[in-house]
Formats: C-alpha cells, sequence, structure tokens
C-alpha cells in the first residue's frame, strides 16, 4: 500500500513508519520540522528512515490547507496514519493557539485531504488525557470524556468528534488510538524519561509532582507502532448493534471505532524512577512537588477491545523498555 504518515519526524511516527517500509508499505512522511524541541532529533529520526528506498519525506505543514489538498490529490495514498500534532500537556497552558492550529486546523485538513480522495482507512492518534476528570480505573472507551483538565486534551476530544462527523457524513473509515504514556528510544526530550535521564547524569534534581504519588501506564515505543499497524489493516466498520438510545462512545453506526493502546499495567512513578537508577548506576537528586496543572493523577488503560478485535498485545515490561532507553541515550549523547 502506499501511505502517508503524517509526524513521521517524531517519536511514534518514525517507528510506525518503519515498521510499514520493512513489510514492503511505499511510506510518504510528512513533518513541519518545528522547533517545539530539538529539530536535530527529528533529523536524525528521518535520517533512519531514509535508509529505505520505499520512503520519501515531505516537509510541509498541517495547517497548509493548500499544500494539504495538493498533496492529497498527487500521491493518491490509500491510507493514512496521522500522528502529526503538537503534543504537550505542560505547553498548551502557555501556547493553547499552537493547540487550535496543529491539533484542530490541521486534522481538517487530513480530513479533508481523505474525504476527498477516496481514503480506505485513517487511524489517527488520540490521547489517554482525553480521560480526564474520569478516576474510575482502569479507563475504558464506554466512559464519558466531556471533562478534559488541559487543553491539549480537548483538542484531542474534538479530533474524535471531528472523525465521527466525517465518518457518519462521508462514510470515511476512521480509527482514534487513545495514546497512554509511550516512551522508549529516540523518545521526545520533553516527555520525563528523557528529562530525568538528563538531570540525573548531570547531577541536577528531577521535578517530581504530585509528590511522587502518580501512577502511569508506561507503554513501550515499539508496542504502540505494532498497534497502530494492526489497527490501520483493520478498517473500521459500522456496528450494526449499535443503540441510539445507549450509545456506545467507542463504536457508531458509521464506520468508527476509538480504542484505548496501553501497557496495561501501571506502575508507580517512584517505581519508574528507581528503575532508572539501576539502569543509570547512579542516584536521583528528587524535588518533590504538587501535582501539576493538567495533569491527572493516574492512568490505567483497559486495552481489552483493541486486544480482542485488532490482535494487539503489548509486550515490554517496563524494566526492560528503561534499560533500551537508557542503552540509546548514552549511546546517542555519548555520556
Amino acid at each position: 500500500m502506499k501511505i502517508l504518515v503524517t509526524g513521521a519526524a517524531g517519536f511514534i511516527g518514525m517507528y510506525t513508519a518503519q515498521l510499514l517500509l520493512e513489510r514492503g508499505d511505499e511510506v510518504v512522511g510528512l513533518d513541519n520540522l518545528n522547533d517545539y524541541y530539538d529539530v536535530g532529533l527529528k533529523h536524525a529520526r528521518l535520517q533512519r528512515l531514509q535508509r529505505y528506498p520505499n520512503f520519501r519525506f515531505i516537509k510541509l505543514d498541517l495547517t497548509d490547507r493548500s499544500g494539504m489538498a495538493d498533496l492529497f490529490a498527487r500521491e493518491r495514498f490509500h491510507r493514512v496514519v496521522h500522528l502529526g500534532a503538537q503534543a504537550g500537556v505542560r505547553y498548551s497552558l502557555q501556547n493553547p493557539l499552537a493547540y487550535i492550529d496543529s491539533n484542530v486546523v490541521g486534522f481538517a485538513n487530513v480530513l479533508e485531504g481523505c474525504r476527498h480522495n477516496q481514503i480506505e482507512h485513517l487511524v489517527y492518534a488520540s490521547t489517554s488525557s482525553v480521560y480526564g476528570a474520569n478516576t474510575a480505573m482502569p479507563f475504558k472507551e464506554t466512559q464519558n470524556v466531556d471533562h478534559p483538565l488541559s487543553f491539549y486534551a480537548a483538542t484531542k476530544k474534538a479530533n474524535e468528534l471531528m472523525a465521527h462527523t466525517y465518518a457518519h457524513l462521508y462514510q470515511l473509515p476512521v480509527t482514534g488510538l487513545r495514546f497512554f504514556t509511550v516512551y522508549g528510544p529516540w523518545g521526545r526530550p520533553d516527555m520525563a524519561l528523557f528529562l530525568f535521564t538528563r538531570n540525573i547524569l548531570a547531577g541536577k534534581p528531577i521535578d517530581v509532582f504530585n509528590h511522587g504519588h502518580h501512577r502511569r501506564d508506561f507503554t513501550y515505543v515499539t508496542d504502540i507502532a505494532h498497534g497502530i499497524v494492526k489497527a490501520l489493516d483493520k478498517t473500521a466498520q459500522p456496528n450494526s448493534a449499535w443503540d441510539s438510545d445507549r450509545p456506545d462512545p467507542s463504536t457508531s453506526s458509521a464506520p468508527y471505532r476509538v480504542y484505548n493502546i496501553g501497557n496495561s499495567q501501571p506502575v508507580e512513578l517512584m517505581q519508574y524512577i528507581r528503575t532508572l537508577e539501576e539502569c543509570l548506576g547512579k542516584q536521583a537528586q528528587l524535588n518533590f512537588l504538587p501535582l501539576q496543572v493538567g495533569d491527572v493523577p493516574d492512568t490505567y488503560a483497559d486495552v481489552s477491545l483493541l486486544v480482542r478485535e485488532v490482535g494487539y498485545q503489548p509486550g515490554t515490561p517496563v524494566a526492560e523498555g528503561i534499560k533500551r532507553f537508557v542503552e540509546w541515550y548514552l549511546g546517542y549523547y555519548g555520556r
């Protein structure tokens, strides 16, 4: 197949594109290479993809309406994996308009490209952050997600609503994946594992929010990438049993699905830090802080729906995932 992967220079985008390339698909990778974090890291990820003869890179911003329309019309993709977005809960407190541009306007341009060019299936990134004020664990796709706690989460909830509308109006098959705390080699520098590792090695304190009482459903990046590809291969179909009197938010009478994609084994943040210390052979200086505005105390994914319907199966223990990250970090940065 010929597949568009947006956010291809990103963390999850690189791994997903690589899996598709390795199985023989033609991949067109799109990214705007913005400076939200180290552009050099993005270029290094792209270099890994450019070793494959069936990969091409296009630098383009999702908000460029005419550029996106031309891209879809020219390339005639079969399917689309949309991972490009403005990420980060905390940055959304400082610059919410960046999230409107990328996550709302940009996603609308992707939907329009799919609608006008007979795309067989669109798989897009949502987030566990949409669960917001929910406290019933584990999080299930059937729960209400109308109480986001960050603007980032609100834009991702908007994406799910926009996707459903296009599925209903234009019979565009769409699948949303709610990612749960993805980590691993080549990760984003604004994520906890990266920040912790850098500061511990430099002998600087690490900020531990919620006084270390967080639990997170840390999910290794290759498990996520395999789940994305499996979801892409299973085109969303209308649910003939969908009941409008008792509407299930995870499915629809339209060709629409939403799934959790996580490890389904939440880990205490302090245990995560202790494991990192063991891998680094160095103790962290801990700076305990209150719960950050916009954060949720715990995340825990029920992934049974994705396991049952798509065949997803996470298999990387957190201790092994952290070890692999540390090995990559020391190799990449040479310290």
